[in-house]
């Protein structure tokens, strides 16, 4: 069990999302960042998929009642483990009545703790994620209160493995210090004041109504930096800036969204539709931001900036491709690693002999 001894601002319990039900109006859900979120497993031996906390800014602090792997990916919390110092995309060894304290974010908006065994509550129409808006999934649909007990998985690992509590530490290589998250897009200043942070830059592809759009308001699009608003949540990033035009304001029929897309509504300020977003819509799609790149707007704190690069199809897809050549990478890596570990023992007693 993990006990919840304070659960901060907005914890919840999630995993890769609920899959093959958006026909029915149940949204995917699941990790805003999941490309942290599978890092994370990967670093306790658990499957990809596996669920584990998602927090968001913080603080929170974590009591374990038994010895475990655990590993703290995405934005940075200066994490401490009974007082010591622990460090983000690393697998830590975890002793059985330690706790985790992580403090609020210094950038970033949201961190991941992985536990080895995953956080084992009810599946859901096969997800343990929490789905706010409808209240299921997780803890009781809700995100986790000071006094919570969370139970956990059995490992996946062999005692004596690279993921056994009696193990070193490692870590890996942060996607933000990788090559493949460079956009080719220089940095700059804006319209907005100072303490805003540099505009973080997305990648985004034209939608089926961009053409009704202005020719001003593509302009606009594409070379303005818009604000992440106070009012976003996991459903969508409400954007402000400078009001898109059409140059007709015709109704559309209500269809199918997804996670990405980036709808305008009458006030013409764009909303970028997120993991807990609603199946069907009706407001005209400007864009889409690419799969690779939604990690990094789930990372854009509120007030903060971003600003859209266009891109193609061949762009999204080698962008994806060089995302999960990042994950093979780390796998390959563990696995080399475990592989050595485990002729140690046969090393020794020939060495013995």
């Amino acid at each position: 069990m993990i006990d919840i001894i304070r659960a901060g601002l907005l914890t919840t319990v999630q995993d890769l999302g609920r899959h093959g039900y958006r026909h029915l109006g149940v949204s995917m859900g699941g990790a805003l960042d999941r490309l942290s979120l599978e890092v994370g497993n990967r670093l306790v031996g658990n499957r990809p998929d596996a669920a584990g906390l998602e927090i968001t800014l913080g603080p929170v602090t974590l009591r374990f009642a038994r010895a475990t792997r655990i590993a703290i990916t995405g934005t940075d919390f200066s994490a401490t483990l009974d007082g010591q110092p622990v460090y983000s995309w690393w697998s830590l060894p975890v002793q059985a009545g330690q706790e985790l304290a992580l403090q609020p974010a210094k950038r970033g908006m949201r961190g991941y703790v992985a536990v080895a065994g995953g956080i084992d509550v009810l599946p859901m129409l096969g997800s343990r994620s929490t789905d706010l808006a409808a209240g299921f999934g997780g803890l009781g649909g809700r995100a986790l209160r000071d006094g919570d007990r969370l139970p956990v998985g059995a490992p996946l690992t062999r005692p004596g493995s690279w993921f056994s509590p009696d193990a070193p530490e490692f870590g890996v290589k942060a996607p933000a210090w990788c090559k493949f998250v460079l956009v080719n897009e220089p940095l700059r200043r804006g319209r907005h004041p100072s303490n805003v942070p540099w505009a973080v830059p997305i990648r985004v592809l034209p939608g089926p109504e961009y053409d009704s759009f202005t020719a001003e308001a593509q302009k606009t699009f594409w070379s303005d930096e818009w604000l992440v608003t106070p009012n976003s949540n996991r459903m969508g990033y409400r954007l402000a800036g400078v009001a898109l035009k059409r140059t007709q304001k015709t109704d559309l029929l209500s269809h199918a969204v997804l996670p990405g897309t980036i709808q305008v509504p009458p006030n013409g300020q764009p909303i970028v539709l997120m993991s807990d977003a609603q199946t069907t819509g009706g407001y005209p799609k400007i864009g889409a931001v690419i799969q690779a790149d939604m990690w990094k707007l789930a990372q854009v704190r509120l007030n903060g900036a971003v600003r859209f690069i266009p891109t193609t199809p061949e762009e999204a897809r080698q962008s994806l491709y060089e995302e999960r050549a990042y994950l093979r990478q780390i796998d390959a890596a563990i696995a080399m690693h475990e592989e050595r570990c485990a002729r140690q023992p046969a090393l020794a007693a020939l060495q013995e002999k």
